[in-house]
């Protein structure tokens, strides 16, 4: 999918290839094996954590905190916290109970590489280490700032963000295509709090950081918004049509179960457009900076354009 006037590729290769090993650096120092009975929860917690995945809410929370001046290491440690969620959301989403899948990030899933219990409990704990990290003054000397931090992540992982989107997906998967309940209005509601909160917490999380009050935050939240619904759309083109090789797990399994998609009620070509559509409407929320939002403006073209 090309958008028009793709630059700074190279700007966000770099960014990428930065906050990879920032987010691995400090999950090695965060999760050091015990010489005890806990030692397999923390290897499977290393497992998941270290050295898969794209990386991209960090990079969301760590760009939106360098337009304020936020120290780089803070922001990154905040990014961690992100990434924990999501990380326990992927362990947990893959388990027999849920999707049941074999692969992910082109290795086996932690409960197959473990055990179901070791699985559970390392997302449990990767929960648990998102918070750990948000209260620490590592992050800020401000608790006001943490509070805030503490809340946002809370909102965006809960029932009014991912978890409740997981729901109204496991109920969209039950249900089938054919059920009217699951039009474009409710699968995109679904897909804004199962994607979109998480993506937004990051963004909003950079802001926070930056101590920008809420309401100068709303043009962020919308750009926030936009790409959010924009990557699950291309998260539903990549199942429809990629390729399982680069993607590093299963797909075709949304069509395969049945299940409402943007690509299943648009069709790939209007889904591929309106993805398109929203990535040139997040950079237009972007209009008022300059370069420093160049990284923020790559990650949305990045995310109609990415194979996997």
């Amino acid at each position: 999918m090309a958008i028009e006037g793709v630059v700074g590729s190279d700007v966000l290769g770099e960014a990428l290839a930065l906050i990879r090993e920032e987010v691995d650096r400090h999950f090695d120092v965060l999760l050091p094996v015990p010489d005890d009975a806990r030692a397999r929860l923390f290897e499977a917690m290393r497992y998941a954590a270290i050295g898969g995945g794209k990386r991209l809410r960090p990079l969301l929370l760590t760009a939106t905190a360098q337009m304020y001046g936020v120290n780089r290491e803070a922001a990154v440690r905040t990014g961690c916290a992100v990434e924990a969620i999501h990380v326990y959301s992927l362990i947990h989403d893959d388990l027999p109970c849920m999707d049941d899948d074999a692969m992910r990030h082109g290795q086996p899933t932690v409960h197959l590489e473990y055990d179901e219990a070791t699985a559970v409990l390392a997302g449990d704990a990767l929960h648990a280490l998102a918070f750990d990290i948000l209260v620490s003054p590592q992050v800020t000397s401000d608790p006001f700032v943490r509070s805030e931090l503490v809340a946002c992540l809370a909102k965006g992982s809960g029932m009014d963000g991912m978890a409740g989107g997981q729901m109204m997906d496991i109920v969209a998967e039950e249900a089938g295509e054919g059920d009217d309940g699951f039009d474009l209005h409710t699968v995109t509601r679904l897909q804004q709090l199962k994607t979109g909160a998480l993506l937004s917490a990051s963004v909003e999380m950079g802001a926070i950081l930056g101590r920008v009050p809420p309401e100068g935050r709303t043009h962020l939240k919308s750009y926030a918004r936009d790409i959010g619904l924009a990557f699950q759309i291309a998260d539903d083109l990549l199942d429809h049509e990629g390729d399982e090789e680069l993607a590093g797990k299963a797909l075709r399994k949304d069509a395969d179960a049945g299940k409402a998609t943007f690509v299943s009620l648009l069709g790939a070509e209007r889904a591929r457009e309106q993805a398109e559509m929203l990535v040139r409407q997040a950079i237009g929320h972007l209009s008022s900076y300059g370069e420093e939002a160049e990284v923020l403006r790559a990650i949305a073209r990045y995310i109609v354009e990415r194979d996997r």
